[in-house]
C-alpha cells in the first residue's frame, strides 16, 4: 500500500463511528522506517482564508484495521478532544 491508496481512506473512531477525516501525511521513525502514526490536517474555513483547526495526529498503534475503502481507529482521545476553532494560524 502506498501514501496515496492510504490518502483516499476515510478514517473512522471505531468507538464512535465519526468520521474523522482523510489521511494526508504519515510520521516515520528515520532510523527504522517504521510507521509511528496518521496525520489529519484540520479542517479549513473559507478555503483557508478564516484558518483551520488544529491537525490530528493518531499513532500508529490506535489503528486497528486498513480496509479498502476506510482505516478504522480506536483512539479514545480523539473522541474526547473537540475540535477547536482558530482564525488564524
Amino acid at each position: 500500500m502506498t501514501l496515496h491508496d492510504l490518502k483516499n481512506k476515510d478514517v473512522i473512531q471505531f468507538r464512535t463511528g465519526e468520521n474523522l477525516g482523510r489521511v494526508d501525511d504519515i510520521r516515520f521513525d528515520e532510523v527504522s522506517a517504521q510507521l509511528q502514526s496518521v496525520i489529519l490536517y484540520g479542517r479549513r474555513h473559507l478555503f483557508g482564508l478564516l484558518g483551520r483547526d488544529e491537525d490530528l495526529e493518531i499513532g500508529w498503534q490506535c489503528i486497528k484495521s486498513i480496509g479498502i475503502d476506510v482505516v478504522m481507529v480506536d483512539a479514545p482521545e480523539v473522541a474526547a478532544k473537540p475540535p477547536k476553532r482558530r482564525l488564524f494560524r
